[in-house]
Order: C-alpha cells, then structure tokens, then sequence
C-alpha cells in the first residue's frame, strides 16, 4: 500500500469508529431510557445487532454502495479525495460524540463528497439528484417516523385504557424493569405476562433498529474508502470487516455519551413508548437500506422517541431537540468545508 492508501485506511477506521460511539445507542438507548437494562448491557447488545447488520449489508444493501460510490460525485475518484471526505466526516462526527450530540454520518458523508467534490471535478456533482435521493429522504423521515409513532402511541394508549394493555411497569432500584403486582391472582399473572412480552419485543425492537443501522451505514463508509483501498488491493469484503470490527469498538469505548443524552434528554419515556419508537426506528432505516434511500439513523430515531411522546408535546425537551437541529444544520457545512481544506491541501 502507499502512505495516501494506509492514511485512507486509518480514516476509514476512525470514520467507522466515531460512527459506531455515535450512532450505536440510537437504537438502544430507549432500553436503558424506559428502565428496561443499564446502559452498558444496551450498549453491548447494540454492538452485536449492529455487527450483524454491518456482516449483511454488502448483499443486501447494494443500492446503498452504489449510490455512495458515484451517486453524488461521478468522476473517477482518486485517493486524495477519498482521504477529504473521510476526514471531513470523521472530524465531525468525532466532535459531535464528544459534545454528546447524535449526528448523522450520512449527512456527514454527503457534505463531506459536495465539499471535496466542489474542488475534485465541480462539473461532476450530480446536483440535480442530490434533493430528490439525499436531502428528501433524510428529511423526510424524521417528519414520518414522528408521526408514525405518535399514531401508534395513540392507538396503544386507547388499547391500554380499555384494558388491552397494562401501563408500562415501575423501574427498580437497581435499574431493571418490575413487573405490575394486582391483589387479584388472575389480573397479576395477566398483567406479568403481557409486562414479559412486552420486554421481549422491546429487546427485538432495539436489535432490530441495531441490524438495521449496520446495514444501512456501513455500505456508504465502504463506497468512501473502496475509491483509495480496492487498486491498493482491498477487497469490498475485507474493507466491510473493517468497517464493522471498527464500529464495534468505537460503540464499546465511547457509545455511553449519547445513549444517556438520546435515551434521556428527549423524553422521559416509558417501556412501551421505547418499544414503540424502536418499532418505527428499525423499519424505516431497515427499508431505507434495501430501496437504497440514505435515510439517517439519528433523525429517524430522534423523530420516532419525540412521537412516543404522545400528543403532550410539554413532555418533550425543547432545549435539547434545539441543540440537536443546530448540531444537525452544521453537520454537512463543517465536514464539507473540512473536506475542501484537506483536499485543497492533499489534491
């Protein structure tokens, strides 16, 4: 390899590891945050759903790979530009991490190509697709998965008021979740045995939003570091595992900054209204890998938490939505002008 392959390389690593510290506890914070387990064990089983999407996702999010690889800018890329966009993104997305805010790496990685692009080959950014396959479905999901949420958070609430569904049960001491307790034998074991299947689908929820999120980033960071490591003699497999193997130790070592900030500073939520929310999460961004929409795993959870709220929108924090749309307007603009700096300098 040359020096420019093994910084892209290294970069690649990095920009899968802040990913992973980042966007892991998207899809489990809702566990820790309603009081189902502690963080780190939601952390943990993030890791090991994410893993496994991040192990499918080259055969069954191809569109994804595609549309990253020359979607957005269709000149032959060079290793120089690969190196610009991956810092441009990775710069980002690390800072985020440490200032506790959960940005989206697709936004990233998009600011990151136009910002590169601009200087690489300006005549070859696919500006007029860009609205319609990137910017539409990442902000448009948000506005889905909050509606679809609240819709079901109203339709279970009905249920449960009619007596379908007990409420939600208390949290323990030590952070767990207890079930109900009723004077009468019948309701109590009812009510323990909906809490019970309730808790398993909380946990299948949470993994599936896990699955879902490794198969819908790691194509896009695969796309990024294949234009410098596939002539250097990578194969698109090996960069995978890479990418996946790096995901899953930047979720270990860093991912508790925002799943406490994600799983707590939106709502305080409830075992059921986390479930719901993970429901949304995993099959938005699980559809949005196999129709090769770059939807963001970060608004996409955001809006679904927000929703499971309910229609009492006093529930919500605005201080901390606030800073998330700001943190999420700079996203493109900070990665896209670093990726210019650093292309300006090494192009």
């Amino acid at each position: 390899m040359s020096f420019t392959s093994v910084l892209v390389f290294l970069l690649v690593a990095a920009l899968a590891a802040v990913n992973g510290s980042n966007d892991v506890p998207k899809g489990v914070a809702t566990l820790a945050g309603a009081g189902v387990t502690r963080y780190r064990t939601a952390i943990l089983w993030g890791t090991v759903t994410t893993l496994a999407g991040c192990l499918c996702s080259l055969a069954l999010a191809s569109k994804m790979t595609a549309l990253f690889s020359s979607g957005v800018v269709t000149a032959e890329p060079t290793s120089a530009f690969a190196m610009a966009v991956l810092t441009g993104a990775a710069g980002w997305v690390g800072l985020a991490t440490v200032l506790r805010l959960p940005v989206s790496t697709t936004h990233a990685l998009l600011g990151g190509l136009i910002g590169a692009g601009l200087l690489f080959a300006s005549d070859s950014i696919a500006w007029r697709s860009i609205p319609e396959r990137l910017i539409a479905p990442l902000l448009i999901s948000i506005a889905v998965a909050y509606a679809i949420t609240l819709i079901l958070a109203l339709l279970f609430g009905r249920v449960k008021n009619t007596g379908g569904i007990p409420a939600p049960a208390p949290v323990t001491p030590d952070g767990g979740a207890a079930p109900l307790q009723s004077t009468e034998p019948a309701v109590a074991a009812r009510e323990a045995t909906t809490h019970q299947l309730l808790t398993a689908a909380h946990w299948l929820t949470s993994g599936a939003t896990g699955f879902a999120r490794g198969l819908n980033d790691t194509p896009k960071m695969v796309a990024i570091g294949a234009f410098a490591l596939v002539p250097a003699g990578m194969t698109t497999w090996q960069i995978m595992l890479v990418v996946a193997l790096s995901m899953a130790v930047g979720s270990l070592v860093g991912g508790m900054r925002v799943a406490e900030r994600l799983g707590q500073g939106v709502v305080k939520m409830n075992h059921r209204e986390g479930f719901l929310a993970n429901l949304t999460t995993a099959t938005l961004v699980g559809l949005g890998a196999g129709y090769g929409l770059p939807m963001s795993t970060t608004h996409v959870s955001t809006g679904a938490i927000a929703g499971s709220a309910g229609p009492n929108l006093s529930r919500l924090s605005g201080k901390t939505l606030r800073d998330f749309l700001i943190a999420w307007l700079i996203t493109p603009i900070f990665a896209g002008a670093v990726a210019a700096l650093v292309f300006a300098i090494a192009g």
